[in-house]
């Protein structure tokens, strides 16, 4: 199975990924390291992508998770996923890959963004990413402003896991 969890830079994917990914003994991906240097260095500099940049990068994700699906490996993959149109190249019709949306205020992400270091995504970039966002109809939805451990424990709940 894979748990796809889904934000805006600066939602929590990471950090609450690995969490879910360690508390089910799981494997835990991070989307970012599909990226090519070029859209990192775009990103790194405020430059928002774009659905072409996208593409490369939506593509490597898709083979990644057909090929945990075909070796029936159990991850969690972190992945900003912001338009319905990138999330069909990642949910590819299999009922093994859910959705989790991790939903929070712009002011509250913004905060969390200026707090991080060492991260290639600058908070400029964050109201791009809320303009950008399509949020999803069929998803595990969670408020991100709730206690980390509180959310983990409840997308086990909700991923019946």
């Amino acid at each position: 199975m894979i748990i796809l969890v889904m934000g805006v830079s600066g939602s929590g994917k990471t950090t609450i990924g690995q969490l879910l990914a360690e508390s089910l003994h799981w494997e835990f991906r991070d989307a970012d390291s599909f990226h090519t240097p070029e859209n990192i260095e775009k990103m790194r500099h405020g430059i928002p992508l774009n659905d072409l940049d996208r593409m490369p990068w939506l593509l490597a994700i898709q083979q990644g998770i057909q090929h945990w699906l075909q070796q029936n490996k159990n991850v969690v993959l972190a992945c900003s996923a912001l338009k319905a149109s990138y999330r069909q190249y990642l949910l590819i019709g299999d009922q093994r890959v859910k959705l989790v949306y991790l939903k929070g205020s712009f002011e509250l992400i913004q905060k969390r963004l200026l707090e991080r270091q060492n991260h290639f995504m600058s908070e400029k970039l964050l109201q791009t990413q809320f303009d950008t966002l399509e949020e999803p109809k069929y998803a595990i939805s969670v408020d991100i402003s709730e206690p980390v451990e509180h959310i983990v424990q409840k997308l086990r709940i909700l991923t019946d896991l």
